[in-house]
């Protein structure tokens, strides 16, 4: 699917820039086409205007046929030996040739006024042919027709044109890999997230199905032949728990899919950070007496403000410290420590837990991702505590991080900005 929409955004993209290219390939030569005509019409025209004045004087000597030198400042414009004139005739008031030189010409004047393009006979070059009208005041003295060759404008047009025909089909080229590549990067987010939608929605169904067959199957042996009320009792306790645990799980699905990008400004709050976390540390005292371990704590002695949004900050921190719990054996110790620095205030919880493994760090703030080993479904969680704590840290604009050591703890860090430095 991904391949082939990728294909498809390169074609378009391909096609749109293409056809851009192309066009702007054609009206560059038609106007490069246009300019040099132009120039070389006006140059034409300059020569002969040059020309008339000289040619006026030769009307009545009766020559047929005269050379360049013989037409008075004919040879002394530069701007006609630019023209490379092939010919130039001069025609009577009733259009019969007087003068001329070059290839002979027809008697009768029979060509219209102005510019006129003509193939070169001799030649593969093309003529632009120029005839006007000669006046002496108000009377016709006869015409001009001169002509030069085309190819001052033709060559550099044909070299354009190899150019483009060239040059276009490369960047035509280039522009499909160039699509092929942006898409690719385009499509990679999407690719990415509907991958992680798949194994989310994957997982999300592995963990429900275990609870529900745990109800179906008690649910279904209370709804037997009458049995021990005390049995009764224990299925039915059985099942509430397993749905109390699913209701546990559908909150953190449902928070994972609410909570994205940063939390807005006016839903955070300031709260005193050594108060707050001794809240949050009370709430899993019976899990860390249960087993029993040490939780002691490291605070500045100065009050700390932190600027949260405080059930959110509270799950995040409860949920690292159900962790150090879970995962640290009896008898071990949970340190939770608040240090402000310039720009940050620092919250850690450090355990002497079994630690996590260097191939498993990378991992672990993924979505039902669970350690090999001792890391395992046995220990409890869906393996969402850290996926959720870390989206609650990054909305605050803060980062999680984590170190960890098999057999010797792991210590994980909140960094959050300080109050002034918070959407600024």
């Amino acid at each position: 699917m991904f391949d082939r929409s990728r294909r498809r955004l390169a074609q378009w993209f391909t096609l749109s820039m293409g056809s851009i290219l192309i066009l702007f390939a054609v009206l560059l030569y038609l106007r490069e086409a246009r300019d040099r005509l132009q120039n070389f019409d006006s140059t034409l025209y300059a020569t002969s205007q040059t020309m008339m004045g000289g040619l006026e004087e030769l009307e009545y000597q009766g020559q047929r046929q005269v050379d360049l030198e013989d037409v008075p400042l004919l040879g002394q414009d530069s701007r006609l030996l630019e023209t490379r004139l092939i010919f130039a005739r001069w025609y009577s008031s009733q259009r019969q040739v007087q003068q001329f030189f070059g290839p002979f010409p027809p008697e009768q004047l029979r060509a219209p006024m102005g510019f006129v393009t003509l193939s070169d006979p001799d030649s593969s070059d093309r003529l632009r042919q120029l005839t006007l009208p000669v006046y002496r005041g108000d009377v016709l003295l006869g015409y001009v027709q001169i002509a030069a060759s085309l190819s001052s404008v033709q060559v550099p047009l044909q070299n354009l044109q190899i150019f483009l025909t060239l040059g276009v089909p490369v960047a035509l080229g280039t522009i499909a890999l160039t699509g092929w590549w942006l898409g690719g990067r385009a499509m990679a987010p999407i690719r990415q997230s509907y991958q992680q939608l798949q194994q989310f929605t994957a997982a999300a169904s592995h963990e429900l199905r275990a609870p529900l067959a745990g109800i179906i199957s008690n649910a279904q042996v209370g709804l037997m032949d009458p049995i021990d009320p005390q049995e009764q009792s224990t299925r039915l306790s059985t099942i509430a728990a397993v749905a109390e645990e699913m209701s546990h799980l559908v909150s953190q699905l449902l928070f994972l899919a609410r909570q994205p990008g940063t939390l807005p400004a006016n839903v955070l709050q300031t709260v005193d950070g050594q108060q707050f976390l001794q809240q949050v540390m009370d709430t899993l005292a019976p899990q860390v007496m249960a087993k029993p371990l040490t939780l002691q704590t490291s605070f500045p002695a100065s009050p700390v403000d932190l600027t949260v949004e405080s059930d959110l900050m509270r799950q995040a921190i409860a949920n690292l410290l159900s962790n150090a719990c879970r995962y640290t054996p009896a008898g071990g110790t949970i340190t939770v420590s608040l240090k402000p620095s310039h720009r940050w205030i620092v919250i850690a919880v450090a355990d002497t837990g079994i630690g996590i493994a260097a191939a498993d760090l990378p991992h672990i703030f993924d979505h039902f991702y669970r350690c090999d080993g001792v890391r395992s479904r046995q220990t409890g969680g869906f393996g969402l505590g850290l996926a959720i704590a870390r989206q609650i840290v990054e909305a605050h604009q803060g980062t999680l991080t984590v170190t960890s050591a098999p057999e010797v703890g792991s210590t994980f860090e909140i960094r959050l900005p300080r109050t002034t430095d918070i959407f600024l």
